[in-house]
């Protein structure tokens, strides 16, 4: 029988997986070869919010280890469905307050801390170790969620003084169309909080399907792939 039957993979998911997670692979290396970075400074998160269980464990199988989901519910059906595989998972949402326990018992990354209340809310949830980023809104678009540039200095040393939270970055969205200047300030964000920021600071979570070759170039240690990979959602 075929080995993707076994795992309850649908065929038709298995065959599209593969190259997808190759080509954007590939694109990764371009770009980390065009930005002078060694080949590997770029890790890949595959973005599975609305994709199914089964798509999920097809990326698996093809070697996919990290993946971020953006709503905590939908989320969590799926940790718990695919809870055999080996997966980091990675929280990318906006936070609401009610929900920290829940993401910090099933989640191993998140993305989106934006204010104090939820960094302390997430460490007295915690039982382990949480990987923290806070998400800047480098745009200062009303719309968004993440800390105002001007906050963020405050909230670091926030995050960074808590048990159970290691603060490993920034995460940003920048505004639509040509977002090599928000990349470019995000990153020299990061370079001056670095001296303040802990032991751990070493993510740059910026890039996605549209846009993270531009993300690459202006420094991105992590981007977050999802249409790339799975396809445009239906």
């Amino acid at each position: 029988m075929h080995r993707g039957r076994l795992l309850g993979v649908p065929d038709a998911v298995t065959a599209l997986a593969k190259p997808s997670i190759d080509a954007v692979r590939a694109a990764i290396r371009k770009a980390e070869g065009g930005a002078r970075r060694p080949p590997g400074s770029v890790h890949l998160l595959a973005v599975s919010k609305a994709r199914t269980a089964a798509e999920v464990r097809a990326a698996h199988r093809h070697g996919l280890r990290d993946f971020g989901e953006n709503y905590a519910q939908e989320a969590i059906a799926k940790v718990q469905a695919l809870a055999d595989l080996d997966i980091t998972w990675h929280f990318i949402g906006a936070i609401q307050s009610n929900k920290t326990r829940d993401l910090a018992r099933h989640f191993q990354w998140i993305h989106t801390v934006d204010r104090a209340k939820v960094a302390k809310r997430l460490s007295a949830a915690a039982e382990r170790d949480l990987d923290i980023c806070i998400q800047v809104n480098i745009d200062a678009e009303p719309q968004k969620a993440g800390v105002d540039p001007d906050g963020l200095p405050a909230l670091v040393s926030c995050v960074a003084d808590l048990p159970r939270l290691k603060l490993r970055g920034l995460m940003v969205i920048p505004e639509p169309g040509d977002p090599r200047d928000s990349f470019r300030r995000t990153r020299q964000l990061f370079d001056g909080l670095a001296p303040s920021a802990g032991d751990h600071w070493d993510t740059l979570s910026m890039g996605m399907s549209d846009d993270f070759t531009d993300a690459i170039a202006e420094g991105a240690t992590l981007v977050r792939i999802g249409t790339a990979i799975f396809g445009p959602r239906l």
